[in-house]
Order: structure tokens, then C-alpha cells, then sequence
């Protein structure tokens, strides 16, 4: 095995031959045996590369602008501005972010509800012209700080579920776009498009299909008072699922074209971000507790496999809400684990709950689940960790620094990536390839 030598603090191993993933896995874990038990990430950016070619194929008229939060990591920042995405930012730190690997200005929109006056000045400073603003509060403010802002107005769309109230959070209504729009006239602002916040959860092509159509009506609206209307933002965190992007396919393009044809000159785009690095990233964490609890009668039906006599455990990790799970406290649904050991074929699986280490009732990261018993020192893996996991979550109740993350592609992906037109030579040459063994691959806190 070699290795992608990059900027440090860390670099990329390259893995070769029938070297897989779960060979990365296992021999970092079986490097801590005699050490601190550390949970840790293995990302291979081999999976980035093929999501943002599966998009192209599906969705090659609708350019990807990649939300930033959903996984901060300046690895999968740096490759995916080679393979030409924008990037959706919220905040002054995340622009020096993506500008610090070599993306333009024109390539970042700068969205968030409320924006802080400092961050529109920096955004104003620095060539970030194009802004998101759904209020008549936040379009006087960037009036102030940023005159020369191009505006995408944010407009609501239809809750996609009974459970989805994101359509009365996020974006001005319909028939308050044309009051909007007045606004911006009489201020001197430029409202060059929309954006259409579909939450990413949305699996239903009904709720897109009529956002389109809503930005359609507000194109007409702004073109009416002088606006050049000209970009239109799908928004729609789509999931990673290939098979949930095609069937989102040909609704979503058969309206954008019949909305926005070609000849209209409207630049569309949307942003995959979970789509890009969900998959990507394995989290590998350590039982550092264990306890039995007494089983609730009135929940044995949902224990099929578990008999009424056999115990529940509980079961505390060394990663938690407050760290890389963080995605749980915004209600995100994490899927059980795997277990990292050979149990033997007749070993019953036994209903479990996961829990973090800070003690806190929130910190209950899995629910209910099956396992075969474990015991301390036991390892879990969770695949699709990337999105809202890595980065800077809140670690106030665990005191611990974050996990490391651990960074692969294959050669056949490294190879690849260099060679498809895709990509960006000149970002690419940062990365460059040098001698490295598994072990000896430094790594990027996450």
C-alpha cells in the first residue's frame, strides 16, 4: 500500500490490490489493542468521486453546490472543488475554508437565515456576492453591509410529509415574494433568482416538481418589477441512494425544462451535499460500559428476536450526540451497527440500546436494536457516518478531542479521478503521490 501525500496535517493512503476497506478498519483497530481504545473515521474518497459522477450522469444540466456544514472536512473540500462543485457557506469560517483550496468567489453562495452583520461584511470584502434572504429584516441588513449582493430568494415549499414543517421555518411565502421583490427595487438590490429549500428528507418528486413550479411564479414576479432572473436553486439534500436519485430524475428534469427551457438561459443548480459523503465515511467506536437493564413488557412484540426471559442491554460508546452523532439531536435516524468480531453462528441476538459517554439523557444515540451480547472493549462500526458526523460537533459533555479520520481511495479511483474531464488539473496537483504504508498514514482530526 502507498500513499497520497497532502498538506498537513494529514494525507490519503493509496490502497492497492485486494486491499479493502474493512482491512483499513481492522488494522487500525487492531493497532489500539494494547493502547487507548480511540474511536476513529475511515473515509474513502474513492466514494465521493463515483456519487459526483452518478450526479453528472443523472443530473448533468443541474450543477451540485456542496453545503458545507453537513461535513466540514478540508480533504472532501479539497476534492470535490476538483471536480468543479460550488459550495454552499453559512459563516465567515467555512468562506476561508473553501477559499483556502482554491474556490472562487462566484462558486460560494452564502446562505443561513440570519446572517451576522460581520460575516456579510467579510462576504462584501471578499468578492461573495451571491446571497440567500427570505425576509424583509435580513434584505435591509445586506443593503447595509453589502449593496453589490446578488440575492436568491428563498421560498417556501410544501411540507413533503406529515411530519416535515420545514415549509413554515424556512422561506417567505408565495404571496409574499412580489412584497419582497418591491422592497429589493426600491433599496437598489439585485434579486438575480430563487431558491427552493426542499428538505432532505424529502423522497416525494411531487414536493420538487412543485417547488419549481412556485419559482416559476416568482421569476414572473421579478422579471415584471426588472429583475434579470437568471438562477434557480433546487436546494434538496437528496440522499445517497442512486435508485432514489433516478426516480427523482425524471420529474425534476421534465419540469425544470418545461419551466426553464434552455433557451431561457437560467442557470440551475441544487445541493447533494449527505449525497456526496454520507456513504464515504465508517465510524468505528469502543463499548467502554455495559449494563442490563430490565425489560418493559409492553415493548417485547418489537423484540421478535429476543426472547421474553433474555436480558436487555444497555450499552455506552465512546462517541455520543455530543460528538460525532450530533446529527441525532436534529432528529436524524441512525442505523444500527455492525459488530467488529466473529460471533459464533448460534449466538442469539439480544435487544440493546447505544448510548454516549457524557451520562445524559439525551446522549441515547440508538434506540433499540439487535446484537449478539458484547462485552467492554468490543468494537461497533456504522457505516454511512459522513454527513452532519465529522467536523466540529459539540463536545463540551464529553471533554474529548474529536476522532481522527483516516483518508483512502483505491488505485483504480485515484486513476480515474486524475484522468475524467470532471476535475480540475489544478487543484488536483496539490495532491501528490509518495511512499506511504497504512500504518504510517498521518490523519486529520475530524
Amino acid at each position: 500500500m502507498k500513499g497520497i501525500s497532502d498538506e498537513p496535517p494529514f494525507s490519503v493512503c493509496l490502497l492497492e490490490g485486494v486491499t479493502a476497506l474493512c482491512d483499513v478498519i481492522d488494522n487500525h483497530i487492531s493497532e489500539q489493542t494494547l493502547s487507548e481504545k480511540n474511536a476513529f473515521f475511515v473515509a474513502d474518497l474513492g466514494v465521493v468521486m463515483r456519487q459526483h459522477v452518478r450526479w453528472r450522469t443523472h443530473m448533468a444540466q443541474i450543477r451540485p453546490y456542496y453545503a458545507v456544514r453537513c461535513n466540514s472536512s478540508p480533504t472532501v473540500i479539497k476534492v470535490l472543488a476538483a471536480l468543479g462543485t460550488g459550495f454552499i457557506c453559512t459563516n465567515k469560517s467555512e468562506f476561508e475554508l473553501v477559499q483556502t483550496h482554491g474556490v472562487p468567489s462566484q462558486d460560494i453562495i452564502f446562505s443561513g437565515v440570519c446572517k451576522q452583520l460581520s460575516h456579510i461584511k467579510y462576504a462584501a470584502k471578499n468578492g461573495i456576492d451571491l446571497l440567500v434572504c427570505d425576509n424583509e429584516a435580513e434584505l435591509r441588513k445586506i443593503s447595509r453591509c453589502h449593496p453589490n449582493a446578488k440575492l436568491l430568494l428563498q421560498v417556501s415549499t410544501e411540507a413533503s410529509g406529515p411530519d416535515d414543517d420545514m415549509s413554515m421555518t424556512f422561506g417567505c411565502s408565495l404571496k409574499d415574494c412580489r412584497h419582497l421583490l418591491e422592497i429589493a427595487k426600491e433599496l437598489g438590490m439585485q434579486v438575480i433568482g430563487v431558491r427552493c429549500p426542499v428538505s432532505r428528507s424529502c423522497e416525494d418528486a411531487q414536493v420538487y416538481i412543485h417547488a419549481v413550479s412556485n419559482a416559476r411564479c416568482v421569476f414572473e414576479m421579478g422579471e415584471e418589477i426588472g429583475f434579470n432572473m437568471k438562477v434557480l436553486d433546487i436546494g434538496g439534500d437528496f440522499t445517497g441512494s442512486e435508485a432514489h436519485l433516478k426516480s427523482l430524475c425524471s420529474a425534476v428534469i421534465t419540469t425544470v425544462d418545461l419551466c426553464f427551457p434552455p433557451s431561457t438561459g437560467v442557470s440551475i443548480i441544487a445541493e447533494p451535499a449527505s449525497f456526496f459523503v454520507s456513504s464515504a465515511f465508517t465510524l468505528a467506536v469502543n463499548i467502554i460500559s455495559k449494563e442490563v437493564a430490565a425489560r418493559d413488557r409492553q415493548d417485547r412484540a418489537r423484540d421478535g428476536a429476543s426472547a421474553p426471559d433474555e436480558p436487555e442491554f444497555q450499552y455506552c460508546m465512546n462517541e455520543g450526540v455530543y460528538g460525532s452523532f450530533a446529527g441525532k439531536l436534529s432528529e436524524m435516524l441512525i442505523a444500527a451497527p455492525s459488530v467488529h468480531k466473529s460471533a459464533p453462528l448460534e449466538a442469539p441476538v439480544l435487544s440493546s440500546s447505544l448510548w454516549g459517554p457524557s451520562g445524559d439523557d439525551l446522549d441515547q444515540v440508538v434506540e433499540r436494536c439487535l446484537l449478539p451480547e458484547l462485552n467492554i472493549g468490543d468494537w461497533l462500526v456504522f457505516s454511512h457516518a459522513g454527513a452532519y458526523s465529522p467536523g466540529q460537533p459539540l463536545r463540551a459533555a464529553t471533554d474529548s478531542p474529536p476522532p481522527p479520520v483516516f483518508y483512502v481511495i483505491s488505485s483504480r479511483d485515484w486513476f480515474e479521478m486524475q484522468d475524467t474531464d470532471l476535475t480540475h488539473e489544478a487543484t488536483l496537483k496539490n495532491f501528490s503521490l509518495v511512499p506511504y504504508f497504512l500504518n504510517s498514514c498521518q490523519t486529520e482530526a475530524a
